[in-house]
């Protein structure tokens, strides 16, 4: 049988055709298989290895280790290294790092030291009594003081923190909420309002942002007793004012907390007694009120600092 070139109908041999051929290339090497799946459990396995290593050196027990997740563990590597930034090894932070669990528990709040940019360094362990979660919890809220404070305060603690910084060695106040845990605010119907009282102190001389720390206790601010429980009528004072917030009457209670007669404080305005810092804060309150109450019954709640008679 004779084979024809089907492009120039010619009798072809075995092997051959008219048509140009590709020059011979030479046989590629084989390249080796690589499973990306075994690469992908090696790098998951080197990271929880170096995981593992660091949670080893925390200063905590074996229980509480093995309950780290990897974001916990992290925000406490952290934690521990702004420590070790700001308190080198051998030099305690003042205001007590080192102090006892009998001693923590003595303080009418938890301690709290905070970097010049408001990063967390350090929070006693007795943090759990006051807002109803271990560090480790508060951790994962966050690393700096504005991830733990209700969000509308911020602006505010942020302002006092630059005015300490400002300042070495001067007090700031500010009351916000912190988180809570969902048990708390569960039992008493939103999170936890605290006082924060603290001030920078320089590490070093001459003072500069790496070497500067705000020392702080942080207090609970008594609630007001919740519905259905009974409380003492001294716990707390009732007062009623005119639409101006002038005092036309008080319960006898009041001398107790501000050191005021009933009779010395009917006719006077209720913002003589507030703290100077807050009277923004009540004057914004009383106006959101005054305008609900066009509409009917209003309410409206507000932390704020009332002064003693002895100042």
């Amino acid at each position: 049988m004779t084979i024809f070139c089907s492009h120039c109908h010619q009798p072809l041999q075995a092997e051959m055709s008219c048509l140009p051929r590709r020059g011979k290339q030479a046989p590629r090497a084989s390249r080796p298989f690589r499973s990306t799946k075994s690469a992908s459990k090696a790098r998951r396995d080197q990271i929880n290895a170096e995981l593992q290593a660091l949670r080893s050196l925390l200063p905590i027990s074996m229980r509480e280790k093995e309950r780290l997740s990897y974001l916990h563990t992290m925000a406490l590597v952290c934690l521990r290294l702004r420590g070790a930034q700001l308190f080198p090894p051998g030099t305690p932070p003042p205001a007590g790092p080192a102090l006892g669990t009998e001693l923590l528990s003595l303080l009418p709040g938890f301690l709290l030291v905070l970097s010049a940019s408001g990063k967390l360094v350090y929070i006693s362990e007795n943090v759990a009594q006051v807002l109803g979660l271990s560090v480790v919890e508060l951790l994962a809220q966050g690393d700096t003081v504005f991830d733990i404070l209700d969000g509308q305060a911020c602006e505010d603690v942020y302002k006092k923190l630059l005015l300490a910084q400002e300042e070495p060695g001067r007090e700031v106040t500010f009351v916000s909420e912190m988180c809570t845990s969902k048990a708390f605010r569960l039992k008493h119907g939103g999170n936890r309002v605290v006082t924060v009282c603290g001030r920078f102190v320089a590490l070093s001389w001459p003072p500069s942002p790496s070497t500067t720390a705000f020392l702080a206790l942080c207090s609970p601010v008594m609630q007001s007793p919740a519905d259905g429980e009974v409380g003492s009528q001294d716990d707390i004072f009732q007062s009623t004012h005119i639409l101006d917030m002038t005092f036309i009457d008080v319960t006898e209670s009041v001398t107790y907390h501000l050191g005021y007669r009933r009779e010395e404080l009917v006719g006077q305005s209720w913002y003589s007694l507030l703290h100077p810092e807050d009277v923004d804060l009540a004057a914004a309150q009383h106006r959101a009120v005054a305008l609900r109450a066009g509409a009917g019954p209003a309410s409206g709640a507000a932390v704020l600092r009332v002064l003693r008679r002895d100042r």
